[in-house]
């Protein structure tokens, strides 16, 4: 019942944020410079064409009524065409097209890092102060320290580019369609998907491991020192039980914090991962969609991005309160 409660009020917070999100970025297109109607109508245009444009786009109604429309057709589901491509859902564009993409990728990413990252910690908690330790200091230093755009390049051009057979360019398969040729006995959409997979998913999870690495370091040095695990040792537990099992498990609630934070980051801020490898995915519509002040699809990614966001965060909150109950009593 009480996690009941808890869960609720999550939802509640959540959908107050994800409106707070959508009146912002509505108010945003009328402070931003730009006019859509300049963008599509042609150079030579008169003011009876302008004015029909902004009648087809909706402009010309006032603000409050704007608004009025863009929440109701929000909570429906609807939002709305391309002002661009007037005949093309913003919801068909983002989600079928570039939304998986991105959180492909991004899911690709921690993926890496959590397998990468949490171990390494251990190890590097475990022998402190000796070379496996120094080792995992040193490649978290530079995981942190290096450029997005600078490491894909580089292993671009020292990988993909010697390699041969690992693309450098646009994307290949999606999982699914991996995943449903894979059920019907073909390997080899698997193997595409990985083979493009593989080079952004390392860059945009670099950071992300080095973070994790020092992160699971230092809590785990933090809760080493405590009675209940001399107690296990004395009891004879095995050293790698009481490292993952008791040690780890305190050590989880800042991971699973990073975790959600930097997952919602990801799927929104691969602009310059997806950039370098020509990555179809949501950040670089965003970019494209901004450069053509196509505001329905702007408001339409912020919005994709932010339930993303939020939505990562409320599980983060139930993962906290499965990890530590007390937290529902805050």
């Amino acid at each position: 019942m009480q996690y009941g409660r808890f869960l609720l009020r999550r939802v509640f917070h959540s959908l107050f944020v994800i409106w707070g999100a959508a009146t912002v970025v509505f108010l945003l297109r009328f402070l931003s410079p730009g006019d859509p109607v300049t963008s599509l109508a042609p150079p030579d245009a008169g003011d009876e064409v302008r004015a029909a444009l902004e009648r087809r786009l909706g402009l010309d109604e006032p603000i409050h009524v704007q608004y009025f429309d863009y929440i109701t057709d929000l909570m429906m589901g609807d939002l709305g065409n391309s002002m661009e491509v007037l005949d093309r859902s913003v919801l068909d564009w983002i989600f079928w097209t570039r939304f998986l993409r991105s959180i492909e990728l991004a899911i690709a990413a921690t993926v890496i890092a959590i397998v990468i990252a949490i171990p390494l910690g251990v190890i590097s908690a475990r022998r402190r102060h000796t070379s496996a330790d120094y080792s995992a200091t040193l490649f978290s230093l530079g995981g942190i320290s290096t450029p997005n755009f600078w490491l894909g390049l580089m292993l671009i051009l020292l990988i993909s580019v010697p390699v041969g057979f690992i693309p450098t360019g646009t994307p290949g398969p999606l999982f699914h369609e991996a995943v449903d040729d894979l059920l019907s006995g073909d390997l080899s959409t698997l193997g595409d998907w990985i083979r493009f997979m593989i080079l952004p998913a390392l860059t945009l999870g670099t950071y992300f491991t080095a973070l994790i690495t020092r992160l699971t370091r230092s809590g785990m040095l933090e809760e080493i020192g405590k009675a209940y695990v001399k107690a296990t040792r004395a009891k004879g537990l095995p050293e790698t039980l009481t490292m993952y099992r008791h040690v780890l498990r305190n050590t989880l609630i800042p991971i699973v914090t990073i975790l959600g934070l930097q997952l919602g980051t990801l799927i929104g801020g691969a602009i310059i991962t997806e950039t370098v490898f020509e990555w179809n995915g949501l950040g670089q519509l965003l970019v494209e969609r901004i450069n053509a002040r196509d505001w329905t699809m702007i408001q339409g990614i912020v919005i994709i991005v932010a339930v993303g966001f939020v939505t990562i965060n409320t599980i983060v909150d139930l993962v906290y309160a499965y990890l530590d109950p007390r937290v529902m009593d805050e």
